[in-house]
């Protein structure tokens, strides 16, 4: 076939769409391909050349986008290459319009798509400029300012792009990528986020074997080393996972991960974050940075197999410490993660298995023997997966994870998955109580239905089970449960698709070779019959109790509920898939059945009706000649002997037996038009009949009847979707059906039976047109010419019949012709529409109805809008009809998109992912198969523009005008529609639309008026017509929206206007996207577009276009560019003079300056008198206008900064030193020149000059780039502080009003003004508005500003301060380029102004004096800023003012020094010795500042791989001289209580109470950093354990004192923390001798702090075997603590560690538990009366406890099933229960505790007691002592 295939093409496709094959007229497509496929290629290689961006190449690229979606990549493999590289370069164009790059990246994805088809020798592409392209648009400079308008989908478009790119990258980019990125990698910055994500998007990791020290072998050490050493989850840590995890997927077997792997299952383990423990604080950072789940899934399964098998044994641990969260009484925020893991993991394995096992090989590297998944790691992951599976089947948020994880899990292993399942099901079905149980494991057994049917060696057993699951499931059709009865319509639905319903019970006496389970397959299948008649009962029952009459009250609506109509599509389809499926016996049983129920009843005809037609009709579609033979005769016979009536036919109320059978009638006819045949003259004898019945409801069914039959006659579809070709009638001694269960179709002998309308069936079709169509038109057109008088009843009553019969033979009828409009957009390529063969050949010879029915349309539109506008019902048919005429050709597009829908859903709930090779079962294929001719019937787009379509649009424009609300909304949505499928349409219709916003147009009413701000507002889905991209159509209806205040029809008192400017001004903001002024094609891109039109077949028939048409056309580029520009100069022009129209109203005014501002752009200055607008406006009374103009101005400044020049210079030279040969990080030689360091800091005009600044804080940190960019010596630059003369006109505008004293006054007085009181926060803009001014203009406006801004820094009101620091902040950044003169001078006034700025700090503007000096450093060298910094340094804390400003004062250096991060070490110790003696500060405020700031002073002591010691402060050093003063209150045995001194006690306090104080700040500091720092310094934190655990609380009361709070919430940080397999012996000894301790409360937290430390370090725990036995031992220890809540958290603690697995309950561990059980208590003493009690417990008795509290822990761990050595061990308890408190307490609640979380499953779990334990058991739990 393929053979015969290429002869006929010429070539062989790279791959085609297989459907295509199966359609009836396959045999023409291979030449219809052909022919578009050439044009295509001429046509795009022609539009390429010609330089013709829009419309040639963007008509073309949409065209071949078509082409694909309609026949795949049926194209050679040359021509796919050269597809992509054209693409290529167009999409890397530098200034392209952004909308058009993203059109085209799609087609470019859409291309690349499936990568098997090209290699790496095929095709290579550059990875630069799609870098390039991703730096300019996702960290574009302009954005921020205003200056570009992306589209919101630009970000996920251009990370597609470069993934699928990215295996085609040459060997040497990974090289060139890790030197390009490398210096960003600084960890305290912004860039480190930025470089991790480049290398997760772009670093290539497909290379083959032979390639990887070209590839992944330069990065990886470097990079997993990084990520183990991180441990707070910045947010770049996510984007290292992902790459990790595409590397591990993409190398299987290449890469060895057993060492990492406990690091890797610990961190996803934390990442999932699950709360642990009582009092648990969580990092709000480790919610939002968590790890992607969909990327941990990748990675786990493709680190499982494996010689070590080490994964699995991780990944089971994972799901047994985390099994018990799937329980369904669980629930939290992070449920929805686990459900996503247990999900995503089986489709993953499974994807993983049929790469390995069944997928065609590609050029993919293929996973070596030794690391594919064998049979035993498939089980294994199976059983690891099972138990949270079955738990979660329950899950609060929905069985549908759950049933998607076992379809996949039952894919590999059905003998293990699907028995459990079952054993769930059955009890559910029996049970009535509980309907959500029974909704979930029906959902669960649709997923595994396929395993279950095809049994397989696997689990032949599984078909058994399908009948008695059908029969118990039939009491689930339940009318008085919706969500049961769907479920189970679902389930019945789906096992019958995959089963024959035919009764072969006889091959047991025919056939010997049966196996026994097929044996009993066919006994089994005699009860078919019985459970398809049963079936039948259940839902006659249903639509009995559904009639309206039960479900209704008189008032209520007759439309169906939402409810009844999906019930009404569940009934007929499985139904009718039951139907299809019998055999010809049991099918005739059926058809009687539904035959006497239906005629014996007569059914209302809209709920129960609908139902009982819907089931004749399923009946008839299966076998139709049977099935009419009953059916028709009797509804004919019916109607006749009613209708023999003469008054019937005019009755207003019909008789209900009549409309029942006419309902009957229309439904059982939609079958084959061949079958239908035979009945024609009683049919059409009855459509004469009842087509003009004067009941509405009558003659609707009677046009329901025409439509049916038409369509049943003139279109194509395939007759039937059994699930074996040819249907169930041979002989079973032929035929076995039971070997046909669960059987994939076969995509090569589908032997699809098609509907193809026989020559009869057409003449039939036309007969009825001409019988019935003919004359209503010819009444309808004598009516509209006024020469016949017709009630609106009967028109509309013709008009139903009209618009029934172009629904049914619209696919009889050749569309519209008309004359194309000329002149609509020039182009030098043909812009062509492409017809496509869908299986009608037209009889030119026949009238063609289509353009008879427009005719009269459109006179009858006419004429009822001039005499009778208000027959709305009327209108409301017209428009349905123009919308047919127009679009309609057999079937419609919103009823296919949810097929496609359904489809696909169908699909996945049975696909067969391991096997893959489309193993759908054939009904499915065949719907596939009929989508495709669908899709081909509604591929209009590109069609061209006629004559007709444009009179048609006129009236649906008139319509959408016109004066009631209704018609003009439907008549939009037609308009919208209609709007989107013609070439170039908007552009004739946008002139007629704006013509009724024309205020010169004074007969314009206010209905017109908002209809056409309708027209022009589009729908949501559609065209927005206000908003085309483009400068034509922007140019005339912007300016229009503006002036349409001015019309007379415009009210602002109407708020449905007012709304809708609102909404079209919204709109346009929302979907405003920077449109391309330079429409350049470059030359490389013709280079590709000539190869294209001269390699491969087929040969394009168009000629290369000669000399003289490339210059034309690049002369028309040229053109297009000026003309471009002057549109835009235009459209500013014009809002200008609508703004500055005297009458125009305010809210125009705004919208105009609205537009005015999205018009700013990076590539084109804005004119003159727009800037001069948005200066003035900056003083104008609107705020709204100040905030946009304010923006606009920023905007402008950076329009119209000049260049400064950059030369590179090498890092080494500057610093002396060579370069280093090996990657060393951190504080080196080389970039030590960079640091601060106040002995030589450029205090001089000479020093300034010579002095090297590198203002980006992050070059240098990692590693040096190859070119380090620098400013140009000052002389070379631009000059500053121009004469006015000698600038540019744009600059003398923004100076004049600057240099005016009165426009200054003005602007700072607006500026100082509150907006919203308490809500203002310092605001970027304007901070860009000033650093744009004094960069621009150097300090020419600082004489005008300085009095400003000394008077307002002497105001304590909070606006006032705002606006100075906003002008400051703006100030520091702007002298970035001044000489060393003016900066000096502008310090001077500066340092005095802030420092009376902090002086005056109140709480309302501390936050906002943070922000300006936070902003002020950003991006600067420190030694430019050494004024500043010595400033804030002069002495933060000095108590003057009062704490508060001590506290701000630090806040305000913080933010400073923050910015600078690495580079001012000496800073950061000057800070940190000067903040030491003052760390015992009494005030909480400035404790917690003094916190924070020591957080960023420790920041850059980081513990990362290749990173030198730092030489900024380290923690090591500060702990050891902290614990020094610590000292006294480390030794001292006495509790620690917060001191508080009275204000007025002086002297000393004693070193006690000094200590206190410090230990408050530091603990401060601790807390602050548990969120921010990189990593944990564990050995400094270990060594201040001991004195936390000392003061900790032990019960959860908000009462205690900050000192006690603060170090609960610390030690609860801290013990979160992730460890390292060397620090654990340091922690657990730590924790030993803590619980050495004598404070009860230190052992007591000894146990909480390990649970939630052992789950969070899960898997480092359990890979060192001895730290296990520690931990054992420690809490076995503490159980027998003398204080009674140690010992009962320890049991908790026990518990916890046992339900996760960290334990395991073995032997000696019991029998320990059980020796402790025996210890005797002495006995009581009889006392003296009066003695005092002995309180304090016996040795004896708390080891008794001890015994009983391990039993008690050993229980409550598994509190969802009974192990084995369960009952042995609640017998042992039982024995303890009169014992002396505290023990019996314990005995009690334990039991009660069993008995609560076992009472759901008891049934189940009683099987696991012998009796004798059981009547124990029961007497425990109700006996007396449960009440005493």
């Amino acid at each position: 076939m393929k053979k015969a295939q290429s002869d006929i093409l010429g070539f062989v496709p790279q791959k085609d769409i297989v459907y295509n094959k199966l359609l009836p007229y396959a045999d023409r497509l291979d030449d219809e391909s052909n022919d578009i496929l050439s044009k295509i290629k001429g046509n795009l290689s022609r539009a390429v050349q010609l330089r013709e961006i829009w419309p040639g190449v963007l008509f073309w690229t949409r065209k071949l986008s078509t082409y694909m979606r309609l026949y795949g990549r049926k194209f050679s493999k040359e021509d796919h290459v050269l597809f992509i590289k054209l693409l290529y370069e167009l999409v890397t164009i530098p200034k392209l319009e952004i909308s058009m790059m993203q059109g085209l990246a799609r087609l470019l994805i859409n291309l690349l798509k499936k990568r098997e088809l090209l290699s790496r020798e095929d095709l290579e592409l550059r990875w630069r400029p799609l870098y390039e392209l991703h730096d300019r648009i996702l960290f574009s400079k302009t954005e921020h300012l205003g200056l570009n308008w992306f589209p919101n989908s630009v970000e996920s478009v251009l990370k597609t792009l470069v993934k699928s790119c990215r295996p085609y990258f040459s060997e040497s980019a990974t090289q060139e990528m890790l030197d390009e990125w490398r210096p960003l990698l600084c960890p305290f910055d912004v860039t480190m986020q930025r470089a991790i994500s480049y290398f997760e998007l772009f670093l290539p990791t497909t290379l083959p074997p032979e390639l990887h020290h070209k590839g992944f072998k330069l990065w990886f050490d470097e990079l997993i080393t990084l990520w183990m050493s991180v441990q707070n989850l910045p947010s770049w840590e996510v984007h290292l996972v992902n790459l990790f995890a595409r590397l591990a997927n993409d190398n299987i077997g290449y890469i060895d991960w057993d060492p990492y792997i406990p690091k890797i299952f610990t961190r996803i383990l934390r990442s999932l974050n699950l709360p642990v423990g009582t009092s648990q604080m969580m990092v709000p950072r480790y919610v939002t940075n968590a790890y992607d789940i969909s990327h941990v899934v990748l990675w786990v399964s493709s680190l499982l197999g494996g010689p070590s098998k080490q994964a699995q044994a991780q990944l089971s641990g994972l799901f047994n410490s985390i099994g018990s969260f799937f329980h369904p009484s669980n629930h939290g925020r992070w449920l929805m993660k686990l459900m996503k893991l247990l999900q995503r993991l089986p489709a993953s394995v499974v994807r993983r298995l049929h790469r390995e096992r069944y997928r065609k090989p590609t050029w993919l590297t293929p996973i070596p023997d030794s690391h594919k998944l064998t049979e035993e790691d498939i089980t294994d992951f199976v059983e690891s997966m099972m138990q949270p599976v079955l738990l979660a089947m329950f899950s609060k948020t929905g069985s549908l994870d759950a049933a998607q994880a076992l379809q996949n899990l039952a894919l590999m292993r059905p003998e293990l998955v699907i028995p459990p399942v079952l054993e769930k099901t059955y009890p559910a079905l029996e049970t009535l109580t509980e309907p959500h149980q029974l909704t979930a494991t029906l959902s669960c057994m649709i997923g595994v239905a396929r395993s279950l049917v095809s049994g397989g060696q696997r689990f032949p057993e599984g078909p058994t089970h399908m009948l008695p699951l059908l029969m118990r499931a039939l009491p689930g059709v339940d009318p008085n449960d919706f969500s049961k009865c769907m479920i189970t319509f679902q389930f019945i639905a789906t096992f019958v698709t995959l089963v024959p319903l035919v009764d072969c019970s006889s091959a047991l006496h025919e056939r010997t070779d049966l196996t026994e389970v097929e044996r009993e397959m066919c006994s089994a299948s005699a009860e078919f019959e019985d459970f398809v008649l049963q079936f039948m009962d259940r839902c006659f029952a249903l639509i009995d109790s559904s009639t309206l009459e039960q479900t209704r009250e008189e008032t209520e609506t007759e439309k169906m509920t939402h409810l009844e109509s999906l019930v009404e599509l569940g009934l007929s389809s499985t139904f009718s898939t039951i139907l299809t499926q019998c055999s010809l016996d049991i099918f005739k049983v059926a058809l009687e059945k539904v035959f006497n129920f239906a005629t014996t009843n007569i059914f209302e005809t809209r709920v129960s009706g609908r139902m009982v037609a819907d089931m004749c009709r399923a009946a008839a579609k299966c076998h139709p000649a049977e099935s009419l033979k009953v059916f028709v005769p009797h509804c004919c016979n019916a109607i006749n002997q009613i209708a023999v009536n003469e008054e019937v036919l005019n009755e207003e109320e019909l008789d209900k037996e009549l409309l029942w059978n006419l309902q009957l009638l229309s439904e059982v006819t939609r079958v084959d038009g061949d079958k239908v045949l035979p009945y024609r003259s009683d049919l059409v004898q009855i459509l004469q009949l009842t087509l003009h019945l004067k009941c509405k409801q009558g003659y609707t069914l009677a046009c329901n009847l025409l439509h049916h039959i038409l369509r049943s006659s003139a279109l194509i579809y395939p007759t039937e979707y059994c699930s074996v070709p040819g249907g169930f009638h041979q002989p079973i001694s032929d035929y076995l059906p039971i070997k046909d269960w669960g059987r994939p179709g076969d995509l090569w002998n589908l032997d699809i039976r098609w509907h193809v309308p026989s020559v009869e069936e057409t003449s039939f079709a036309f007969y009825l047109l001409d019988l019935i169509l003919q004359p209503e038109l010819q009444r309808l057109q004598r009516f509209a010419q006024g020469e016949q008088d017709m009630s609106r009843d009967d028109v509309l009553q013709s008009l139903t019949i009209v618009q029934h019969c172009l629904l049914g033979a619209g696919g009889l009828m050749p569309p519209l012709k008309g004359e194309p409009i000329p002149e609509l957009v020039r182009s030098m390529v043909n812009l062509d529409e492409t017809t496509l063969y869908t299986g009608m050949e037209y009889d030119e010879s026949r009238e063609n109805y289509r353009d008879a029915v427009c005719g009269v349309m459109r006179q009858l539109l006419h004429y009822i809008l001039e005499h009778s506008e208000d027959d709305t019902k009327s209108l409301f048919s017209i428009i349905k009809i123009i919308s047919d005429l127009l679009h309609f050709k057999g079937s419609h597009k919103h009823e296919f998109d949810s097929r496609w829908k359904s489809f696909n859903l169908v699909k996945k709930s049975m696909e067969n992912r391991l096997h893959g090779r489309k193993q759908h079962i054939r009904a499915l294929l065949i719907d596939r198969v009929m989508l495709q001719h669908e899709l081909r019937k509604l591929t209009v787009e590109g069609c061209q523009y006629r004559s007709i379509h444009q009179e048609l649009m006129r009236d649906l424009l008139r319509l959408s005008t016109s004066a009631y609300s209704q018609v003009r909304s439907r008549a939009q949505n037609v308009l919208f529609t209609a709007l989107g499928t013609y070439n170039f349409c908007c552009r004739d219709l946008i002139p007629h639309v704006l013509e009724l916003l024309n205020p010169d147009n004074s007969s314009v009413t206010q209905q017109q008026f908002k209809g056409a701000l309708y027209c022009l507002l589009g729908n949501h889905s559609g065209v927005c017509l206000a908003n085309l991209h483009d400068w034509e159509c922007i140019a005339l209806t912007w300016p229009a929206i503006v002036r349409s205040g001015l019309s007379s029809a415009m009210s602002l008192e109407k708020p449905s206007i007012v709304r809708l400017f609102d909404d079209l001004a919204d709109k346009i903001h929302r979907q405003y996207e920077t449109i391309g002024i330079d429409f350049s094609i470059p030359g490389e891109c013709c280079a590709v577009a000539k190869q294209l039109m001269i390699t491969g077949n087929p040969f394009p028939e168009d000629p290369v276009p000669s000399e003289e048409e490339a210059a034309e056309g690049l002369k028309r580029q040229e053109l297009k560019n000026s003309e471009s520009v002057e549109k835009y100069k235009q459209l500013i022009g014009d809002l200008l003079d609508c703004i500055n129209n005297r009458n125009m109203p305010w809210k125009f005014e705004h919208i105009s300056i609205g537009f005015l501002s999205l018009l700013l752009r990076d590539d084109h200055q804005l004119p003159p008198p727009a800037i001069t607008f948005f200066v003035k406006s900056l003083n104008h009374d609107s705020l709204y206008v100040r905030k946009v103009a304010i923006s606009a101005v920023a905007g402008i400044m950076k329009q119209i900064k000049r260049p400064h020049k950059k030369v590179p210079v090498c890092p080494s030279e500057l610093c002396g030193a060579k370069e280093l040969s090996d990657m060393i990080a951190g504080d080196r030689q080389d970039n030590q020149w960079l640091q601060y360091n106040s002995s030589s800091l450029p205090r001089t005009q000479q020093d300034w000059d010579g002095c090297v600044f590198v203002e980006k804080t992050h070059w240098g940190y990692y590693c040096w780039p190859r070119k380090l960019l620098m400013y140009a010596p000052l002389e070379e630059q631009p000059k500053q502080n121009l004469a006015r003369e000698e600038m540019t006109e744009r600059e003398q505008i923004i100076f004049d009003h600057f240099s005016d004293p009165v426009f200054i006054n003005q602007f700072i007085e607006f500026l100082s003004l509150e907006d919203r009181k308490g809500k203002d926060k310092f605001s970027p803009r304007r901070f860009c508005l000033f650093k744009g001014l004094f960069r621009n203009f150097s300090d020419a406006f600082l004489p005008l500003l300085r009095p400003h801004m000394e008077r307002l820094v002497a105001d304590s009101h909070e606006s006032k301060q705002r606006c100075v620091a906003e002008i400051i902040s703006g100030l520091i950044r702007g002298c970035k380029h001044w000489s060393y003169s003016k900066v000096d001078s502008l310090w001077e006034l500066l340092c005095p102004l802030l420092r009376t700025a902090l002086s005056n700090i109140t709480i309302e503007t501390y936050a906002d004096w943070g922000t300006c000096i936070a902003t002020a450093c950003e991006s600067r060298d420190p030694r430019k800023l050494h004024w500043l910094f010595e400033m804030l340094m002069e002495s933060p804390v000095n108590g003057e003012g009062g704490s508060f400003v001590d506290a701000c004062r630090l806040y305000v250096l913080q933010g400073g020094l923050a910015q600078q991060e690495w580079r001012v070490p000496e800073l950061l110790h000057r800070l940190l010795q000067y903040l030491e003696p003052k760390l015992t500060q009494v005030y909480k405020n400035v404790r917690e500042r003094i916190g924070s700031v020591l957080t960023y002073i420790f920041m850059i002591d980081v513990n990362l791989p290749y990173t030198q010691p730092t030489t900024s402060p380290r923690i090591s050093d500060f702990t050891e001289r902290i614990l020094l003063q610590l000292k006294p209150l480390t030794e001292g045995d006495e509790e620690i209580q917060n001191h508080v001194i009275e204000e007025n006690e002086v002297g000393e306090q004693d070193e006690r109470t000094q200590a206190i104080k410090l230990l408050k700040t530091v603990l401060k500091w601790l807390i602050a950093s548990a969120g921010r720092s990189f990593s944990t310094a564990v050995p400094e934190q270990l060594r201040l354990l001991p004195l936390l655990f000392k003061i900790a609380p032990v019960e959860n009361d908000d009462s205690y004192d900050e000192l006690k709070r603060d170090a609960k919430t610390c030690l609860s940080l801290m013990s979160q923390g992730l460890l390292y397999t060397e620090q654990i012996p340091m922690v657990l000894s730590a924790l030993q001798e803590i619980a050495g301790s004598s404070s009860w409360h230190a052992r007591y937290t000894v146990l909480t702090y390990l649970q939630i430390m052992v789950f969070y370090n899960l898997f480092t725990f359990m890979s060192d075997q001895k730290a296990v036995n520690d931990v054992r031992a420690l809490v076995i220890r503490l159980l027998e603590d003398e204080q009674l809540e140690v010992r009962e958290m320890a049991a908790t603690t026990l518990s916890g560690f046992l339900q996760c697995n960290f334990l395991s309950m073995d032997a000696p561990m019991q029998a320990h538990f059980e020796a402790l059980c025996k210890t005797c208590l002495p006995k009581k003493r009889k006392r003296e009366l009066g003695s005092i009690v002995d309180t304090i417990p016996s040795a004896d008795l708390v080891r008794r406890h001890a015994g009983v509290l391990g039993l008690s822990a050993c229980i409550l761990s598994s509190p969802y099933d009974v192990p084995t050595w369960m009952p042995q061990l609640l017998m042992d308890l039982s024995a303890h229960l009169n014992d002396t408190q505290p023990i019996e307490m314990t005995v009690k609640k334990t039991l009660s505790n069993f008995r609560r979380t076992h009472h759901d499953n008891w049934q189940q779990h009683k099987q696991q007691f012998t009796d004798d334990q059981l009547l124990v058991l029961t007497d425990l739990l109700v006996s007396p002592c449960y009440y005493a």
